[in-house]
């Protein structure tokens, strides 16, 4: 088996659409590729995108053959790890959109500078540089 590396989408399962659509378009200082009820899609790179799909979709598209989701809201279930050139500016738009800071900005072992956050649904965030 053979996976395609055209494209690839990371879902994150949300409380409610659109606060998240809202979060991300402040984050991302983007609009979504797509939104529609039960789907919002921001484009992260060529071919890469971020998908956020509700919790109460996901477990009826699943049938039910899953943990709820809901559940688990709050606590970490992903972490989004985003190289960008300024983290600081990235964790403080987190905030600014009503995320949490975990951890400000600090050079890490394995040679990433790296700021923490969390997002409305209690994923983690991650805005790093590499440093080498």
């Amino acid at each position: 088996m053979s996976i395609s590396k055209e494209s690839m989408m990371f879902i994150i399962y949300t409380h409610d659409q659109d606060k998240c659509k809202n979060f991300y378009e402040k984050l991302l200082e983007s609009k979504p590729i797509l939104d529609v009820p039960g789907m919002t899609e921001f484009a992260l790179a060529p071919n890469v995108s971020l998908g956020i799909m509700p919790e109460k979709g996901i477990n009826r598209l699943l049938k039910n053959k899953i943990p709820d989701p809901s559940k688990a809201n709050g606590i970490p279930r992903c972490e989004i790890y985003f190289y960008v050139n300024d983290p600081e500016k990235y964790l403080e738009r987190l905030i600014e959109a009503g995320g949490k800071e975990i951890c400000p900005g600090k050079s890490r072992d394995w040679g990433d500078y790296v700021s923490y956050g969390m997002d409305l649904d209690g994923n983690i965030l991650a805005f790093a540089k590499k440093l080498r």
